[in-house]
């Protein structure tokens, strides 16, 4: 599926079937041949957007999987670049493809909503991975990324537009969703991944109740709208 080095469907289903974290673990040798790794082109334009806001000294990549992140936060970040993810699969991917780079990234096994660190990084940034949290435990993970910041940290992602109703795109998500939330109904472990469940408003209040400053940013690359509205934005949140 998607190309002769990706995942069949029938893998793709298998991995479904398992938890999250069993399912990216059978997925990572393959993951990056998938249109799940999060594309060059929106890294390169988060790159873009944060390099005037830089240099940092220690960055962070929340829920790295197999380190695509490191494009962004490497150029960016003079002192280190750490990933961290609760998958060893992708983690052991990440190892492999990244192992050339200077300075060496740090990549940490830990689960997102318990970070286990304190103060410790100028930026931490998160690429497509949201949708592995339910709404009730955005607190949790937006707390713990607050206290991985230094005192004026930055906390930056880039978070897409809604499709229209009359899109395609509308009714491919809403169905993916609905079929993630029979089978979750249905089966045990859960397997956590919904499209729909990370409005920018919702995400907005959230960040501020966590104790962060926040703004947003269009980023231009990804044009706008019909209403005029930015079709991509980079969410900038400072720990305060």
């Amino acid at each position: 599926m998607f190309s002769s080095q990706g995942p069949s469907l029938r893998e793709l289903a298998g991995q479904a079937l398992t938890s999250v974290e069993r399912g990216y673990d059978l997925l990572a040798p393959r993951f990056d041949h998938t249109p799940f790794r999060t594309p060059d082109r929106f890294l390169d334009a988060v790159g873009a957007a944060l390099a005037p806001l830089g240099p940092f000294g220690d960055g962070l990549d929340v829920c790295c999987g197999t380190g695509a992140g490191v494009r962004a936060l490497g150029p960016l970040c003079r002192a280190s670049v750490t990933g961290v993810d609760f998958s060893a699969g992708m983690l052991a991917r990440a190892r492999e493809a990244h192992r050339a780079e200077r300075p060496a990234p740090r990549w940490v096994r830990a689960d997102a909503r318990a970070l286990p660190f304190d103060a410790a990084f100028d930026l931490a940034v998160s690429f497509g991975a949201f949708g592995h949290f339910l709404p009730a435990e955005r607190p949790a993970l937006f707390a713990g990324v607050r206290r991985a910041l230094r005192p004026g940290g930055l906390f930056a992602f880039p978070i897409g537009a809604p499709p229209p109703l009359t899109s395609p795109w509308y009714w491919a998500f809403a169905g993916f969703d609905t079929a993630m939330r029979v089978r979750n109904a249905v089966r045990r472990p859960p397997f956590v991944m919904y499209y729909r469940t990370f409005p920018l408003e919702g995400v907005r209040q959230d960040l501020i109740r966590a104790g962060f400053g926040v703004e947003t940013r269009p980023l231009a690359e990804f044009g706008r709208r019909p209403d005029g509205s930015p079709r991509c934005r980079l969410v900038l949140a400072r720990r305060e």
